[in-house]
């Protein structure tokens, strides 16, 4: 009687993709913050213009001293230079003009809404499915956003043009996430985020220059520690996750995470700029939590008969 080989056992693989759910989201929640404090000593226009291009120089210039082999098509080249528009240029310049009269809070609690728009337009445009687990975890975080922001819209610290300008910036990565996934450019991701950053500084520039005063910017060491932060650690790195997400994740799941910012962009917000943080905020971060649940988690595996 022979023994039957003994079975080889699956090797458990380590997925770093909670690693970097949670690094897109400490950077790009901690960005408002960043992008508050920049925006006192700089005008958000010069800030940006030099932020992308930097960001889009940086980039380029390690592949070209890396001889990285240029694996985007002209297509593709176009295709980024557009997402860099959406999710740069209009994305941010409407975010960061908004931020000099909002709370770093309640702009991150505006952008965080875009789970909701992106995935109605994934589902119109895109064929996502939207099942009724998705549906109702996105009212749980509507409903947990809504609370937040309901309750610190109360207090009159923000005004109605900074909001305004807010609620552009939201519609504007809600076209760029759904441009992203429509035009699915290929090759490099990391040439990609040069390409669509430096488009966007190239184009800021002239306009940063035109409606902005030079004069106006005080420089300083916190300055110069934001800029940085904001270059390297939003353009750059958090960018490159974000893309990263919106490939592995679709663009319902991945813009699912930004519900988390509402929480983060707060306990930033309290912790460096001292803005106040009531209970009623704490206790919105619970549907949120729920809703972010809902919309990620993996739709179970169809049953399938045993061959006969």
């Amino acid at each position: 009687m022979s023994l039957a080989p003994p079975v080889a056992l699956p090797r458990k693989t380590f997925s770093t993709l909670p690693l970097v759910i949670t690094l897109f989201c400490l950077l790009w929640s901690f960005a408002f913050v960043a992008g508050k404090i920049a925006v006192t000593d700089c005008p958000p226009l010069l800030l940006l213009a030099a932020r992308f291009t930097t960001a889009g120089v940086l980039i380029l210039g390690i592949s070209a001293l890396r001889w990285d082999v240029w694996t985007l098509s002209r297509r593709d080249v176009f295709a980024y230079a557009l997402i860099g528009l959406a999710n740069n240029a209009l994305y941010l310049g409407l975010g960061y003009t908004g931020l000099q009269t909002v709370s770093a809070g309640l702009g991150a609690l505006i952008v965080s809404a875009n789970p909701i728009f992106t995935a109605v337009l994934a589902a119109l445009l895109l064929n996502e499915p939207l099942t009724g687990r998705k549906v109702a975890g996105l009212l749980l975080g509507i409903a947990g956003v809504a609370s937040i922001v309901w309750h610190r819209m109360g207090t009159g610290s923000d005004s109605v043009h900074g909001i305004l300008f807010t609620l552009a910036s939201l519609a504007s990565i809600v076209g760029g996430t759904i441009l992203f996934k429509v035009l699915a450019p290929k090759g490099s991701l990391w040439l990609g985020n040069g390409v669509q950053n430096l488009v966007a500084g190239l184009v800021l520039i002239p306009i940063a220059l035109t409606y902005s005063d030079v004069h106006a910017v005080v420089p300083s060491a916190r300055l110069l520690g934001t800029f940085a932060f904001l270059t390297l650690g939003g353009s750059i790195v958090a960018l490159q996750l974000w893309f990263h997400l919106l490939k592995t994740c679709g663009a319902t799941g991945a813009s699912a995470y930004h519900f988390l910012m509402p929480p983060l962009g707060m306990l930033f917000a309290w912790m460096v700029l001292g803005e106040h943080v009531a209970l009623r905020d704490l206790l919105g971060i619970v549907p949120v939590a729920v809703g972010i649940y809902l919309v990620t988690r993996p739709a179970a595996p169809s049953a399938t008969l045993p061959e006969q």
